[in-house]
């Protein structure tokens, strides 16, 4: 089988952090010995031309697509699909497997590989990832485009019950949509021996977590604000944006300035030291589809407190996972860090929970079947 992904959510030496969730899944395929991979990366906006990277033994090509915010981008589908259909069919004629696209966000980016698909004549399995949900489909066009979307594809895989819940509400036809969560690297995201047993912070002080993008949605401000209940707690913030600077003169104004760190943005690899450095990673989101960082976090042993906001509940299902906010509000972290504190777990029994519950296998074992049934008809 050659897996032929088309999205622009993955990684490269241009945006070495940017959707190593699809990265991390398709590595995962491609350890299949049935399984060919390849990616087309686009980059919206970018400069012109196809540029190429090896990543794990995946072939990437990164290719520059136009966009036309000024028309609130209803046509990309159109612009990205003329732009990529020739490399689509240049690797779909080299190849001597059968040929299955993987579309990663709905749109604008499935609603193109689908048009490129129907053109081609080939089956396109699509994920939806949770913006692309969430916000998108909010818009009468964007939704619509999506909808065409659906009934043209193979399959759609949600990363979470609740988006398939609302890509259902909205007119997609139930059979199509599989719910498949993210799972985690359980080697990657490991807790140390000796932190295994602990269940209190190694100093006086109660260490957090916020990790995401410095944006308002992300909800760091609502953490920062938490401090000034908790006084006992340190929050360390590791993510870029463009909120930093005012998140950093909030952190002084309220008085929790020395309180609070701010690490910047830091290598995949570096992140599982800050999740086993923490007593609770806290994650205020205003929206989500199924957070890495939740998983993440559990594989390290790490407990976590969450807004309940897309497929977070699906994780966050029992005390030695952590524990929902009631409300995204600073009271709702200060509260569900007040329950957490109540109920203390061991880490090796979260840590035992994201291995029973987090895993990759099950998860590609589906995602397999759901390729070659796409194949099949």
């Amino acid at each position: 089988m050659k897996l032929l992904t088309v999205t622009n959510l993955y990684p490269g030496e241009d945006l070495p952090h940017h959707g190593l969730f699809v990265e991390e899944r398709l590595r995962h395929l491609a350890a299949y010995e049935s399984v060919d991979a390849e990616v087309i990366a686009l980059r919206p906006g970018a400069g012109g031309g196809v540029r190429k990277e090896t990543r794990h033994g995946i072939d990437v090509h990164y290719v520059a697509v136009p966009t036309l915010p000024v028309v609130t981008n209803w046509i990309d589908p159109l612009l990205w699909a003329n732009t990529v259909k020739p490399l689509v069919k240049e690797i779909v004629d080299r190849s001597s497997d059968r040929v299955v696209l993987d579309g990663h966000f709905l749109y604008p980016d499935g609603v193109a590989v689908t048009l490129v698909a129907k053109q081609l004549g080939l089956p396109v399995v699509l994920t939806a990832r949770g913006s692309d949900v969430n916000v998108k489909c909010r818009n009468a066009v964007m939704r619509r485009w999506v909808k065409w979307a659906a009934r043209n594809s193979a399959a759609i895989i949600t990363v979470s019950q609740a988006l398939k819940k609302k890509l259902i509400e909205i007119g997609v036809q139930e059979s199509k949509v599989t719910s498949l969560r993210n799972g985690v690297d359980l080697e990657k995201f490991s807790p140390r021996s000796e932190d295994l047993a602990k269940n209190t912070s190694i100093d006086e002080t109660f260490s957090l977590l916020s990790v995401g993008h410095l944006l308002q949605d992300k909800g760091h401000h609502l953490v920062i604000d938490a401090l000034i209940d908790v006084k006992d707690a340190r929050l360390t913030i590791v993510g870029k944006g463009p909120d930093e600077a005012a998140l950093r003169r909030q952190a002084a104004r309220v008085g929790v300035e020395e309180r609070v760190t701010f690490a910047g943005q830091v290598s995949h690899s570096e992140l599982a030291g800050y999740y086993r450095a923490a007593d609770a990673t806290v994650l205020a989101s205003a929206r989500e589809g199924m957070p890495n960082v939740i998983l993440e976090s559990l594989s390290c042993g790490t407990r976590a407190i969450a807004s309940d906001v897309g497929g977070v509940s699906e994780v966050v299902s029992s005390p030695v996972a952590g524990f929902l906010m009631k409300d995204r509000t600073a009271a709702g972290v200060v509260n569900a860090l007040s329950l957490l504190r109540q109920s203390p777990e061991d880490r090796s029994a979260t840590r035992r929970f994201a291995v029973d519950n987090l895993s990759w296998g099950p998860v590609i074992e589906k995602q397999m079947s759901i390729y070659e049934e796409a194949l099949a008809h």
